[in-house]
């Protein structure tokens, strides 16, 4: 069952003010899915809730937000036009949709678990969504993204952002060396694996580094020989392999700090595994498509 959005009078008044500007942006987009829908026509998944998002104690896209498996989602296309005149465009051959504006440039993917600013990856939690023609993000990565501080009023169940006087998110800087041996472990490992699988492969490896039983940089925990090889492309070169795409992007997101969990130190594709001490020795955590995970 799907829930339709409830426009309000005062926001239909505020769409009849927009009708131009938004058609002028719609133009730009082009046409997302089999027919873009205007805000009053979509409709929330089933589960959905409706979620007030405030902009310095003002409320904005009335109607439009809603909360789903505990993700607060927004419209990309109209999140994006409040700030700074944007220019939209979407590639039907990639669902891709591009944002850009003076400060900033950021691609969205249909089905994707992270958005793209200024070439920093940023972990959306819920898949991106296609509603209607029209792409749904999560609110946290577009907050950081148009460089807004953002809390959940737990009380009145509603999201509150704020101005930090920056226009945009700083643009990438990772460590190149981190970023080659990360992605190539996460590669070797996990290639195959779904997104968070991967994520959770480069999780273990940051986690080992931080935990203060493990060598402090990513290639000392990777190519650890204390208490023999710790993992299995050491062993057998293919540590070296070129990285797939989405392992670099999985590594980037892990050293920007997302994590599927903080305490997992181990894992194993139990189908093929030659040894049951982690599964014997280590608490479990969870499981990720061909991956045990353990703490």
């Amino acid at each position: 069952m799907k829930h339709p959005i409830r426009a309000g009078s005062a926001r239909r008044r505020r769409l009849l003010g927009l009708t131009l500007a938004l058609c002028l942006s719609f133009a730009a987009f082009g046409t997302l899915g089999a027919g873009a829908e205007t805000a009053d026509e979509i409709t929330f998944p089933a589960g959905a809730v409706e979620t007030p998002v405030l902009l310095d104690g003002t409320e904005i896209l009335e109607g439009e937000s809603f909360r789903l498996d505990g993700v607060t989602y927004v419209p990309l296309r109209n999140f994006s036009n409040l700030f700074h005149s944007p220019k939209i465009s979407w590639n039907g051959a990639t669902n891709t949709a591009t944002v850009r504006t003076d400060g900033l440039t950021l691609y969205a993917q249909t089905g994707s678990y992270y958005i793209c600013a200024n070439d920093r990856y940023l972990y959306t939690v819920g898949r991106i969504l296609n509603l209607e023609g029209n792409l749904y993000v999560p609110i946290r990565p577009m907050a950081r993204a148009f460089a807004l501080d953002l809390t959940w009023d737990a009380v009145r169940n509603r999201v509150e952002l704020r101005s930090t006087g920056e226009t945009a998110i700083a643009g990438a800087s990772y460590d190149a060396d981190e970023v080659y041996w990360l992605s190539r472990i996460i590669s070797a490992e996990s290639r195959g694996e779904p997104f968070l699988g991967q994520m959770a492969v480069g999780n273990v490896v940051l986690n080992r580094m931080n935990s203060g039983m493990y060598p402090d940089t990513i290639y000392g925990v990777i190519f650890d020989m204390e208490n023999g090889v710790q993992f299995t492309p050491v062993a057998n070169g293919s540590i070296y392999d070129d990285p797939t795409e989405s392992a670099v992007i999985a590594a980037k997101i892990c050293l920007e700090g997302y994590s599927l969990s903080e305490t997992i130190l181990f894992f194993m594709n139990p189908r093929i595994a030659t040894s049951t001490w982690i599964s014997e020795n280590r608490p479990y955590a969870f499981t990720i498509a061909n991956h045990d995970f353990y703490e």
